[in-house]
């Protein structure tokens, strides 16, 4: 490759090759320390809406700032990626998983496209420092991506992209290296619209953009590790692993277009199961099925948890 130091070019570049690796889109914002997320984090952790997750409560200095994490860092290059099926897992006579288990586990597919156009930026730019990061490290991935000018955070609490929904994976890289920066959008446009508050089975947003995680059927069949309280015992809607009822009833997300990454799509296996083969799964099955999936996160004796007190 040719070597490039100018920062208009390099900018380009990057964003016509993240976009030839299957990203959907790529902002860019300057590193700098998150002044305004960091009282709503504390304040959010004091009340303590994260429940079971104590890892929240860890390295907040490196949540706040991506200086920690890349040193000398200068700019957070935000990346999405389409997850919305073609296919849906059919609903009758069946256990729901959220879409993005659908096929196999982002955190593998999207690190491997990351690593890949990291070092091609670096043989680009003729050397830089940087780190790939997909959802599995202290980064406040959706301040970033509203940085980088890519949507705002809807009530729900997820990142919308105008005009294509929320239905995206978020990954970053951090690198020294600067480039033109992208502009936060100036407005969100949920308006009065609280669609996605009223639909929620088990209230779990409890303000617009207050995510009670205790309350959420995402937290419940996946994060926790204890049994299911009561309280929530016919309020699953058929969930057994994650939820998207607060994404599937935003108004944005009928510009929501199917995916074409093959990684992600559903195996035929999974599009037949039904509620008798969930309760009947075996070990040995769920090892199978799920080898390269996000649903094996749960374990097999989690998602049959979920499955009993669902079912």
């Amino acid at each position: 490759m040719n070597i490039s130091t100018n920062k208009s070019d390099l900018t380009k570049w990057l964003k016509k090759r993240a976009s030839d690796l299957g990203f959907e889109t790529c902002g860019i914002a300057k590193a700098g320390f998150l002044e305004n997320e960091a009282s709503r984090l504390k304040e959010w952790l004091n009340a303590g809406m994260h429940g079971e997750m104590t890892w929240m409560e860890n390295h907040s200095d490196k949540r706040l700032d991506p200086t920690k994490l890349v040193e000398g860092a200068k700019s957070v290059i935000v990346l999405l990626h389409n997850y919305f099926p073609e296919k849906e897992i059919p609903t009758e006579d069946n256990f729901i998983i959220s879409k993005y288990a659908y096929g196999k586990d982002y955190h593998l597919v999207i690190k491997e496209k990351l690593k890949r156009l990291l070092r091609e930026l670096n043989e680009k730019s003729g050397g830089c420092e940087g780190r790939v990061f997909v959802d599995s490290a202290p980064v406040l991935e959706r301040a970033w991506a509203v940085k980088a000018g890519l949507g705002w955070i809807g009530k729900n609490g997820c990142l919308i992209v105008p005009g294509k929904g929320s239905f995206f994976f978020i990954s970053e890289i951090i690198t020294n290296l600067e480039f033109d920066y992208d502009t936060q959008l100036p407005v969100d446009f949920c308006g009065s619209c609280r669609k996605c508050i009223d639909a929620c089975p088990t209230s779990a947003l409890v303000a617009p953009r207050i995510l009670d995680a205790r309350k959420c059927i995402s937290y419940l069949t996946i994060e926790s590790k204890n049994e299911v309280p009561e309280e929530f015992k016919g309020k699953m809607a058929g969930r057994i692993f994650g939820c998207d009822i607060c994404q599937d009833v935003c108004p944005w997300n009928r510009f929501a277009r199917p995916n074409s990454e093959p990684q992600f799509q559903p195996p035929p296996t999974l599009l037949q199961m039904r509620k008798k083969e969930w309760a009947e799964l075996t070990e040995e099955t769920f090892e199978n099925l799920f080898a390269k999936s996000a649903v094996k996160r749960t374990k097999y004796a989690g998602l049959m948890r979920n499955i009993k007190f669902t079912g």
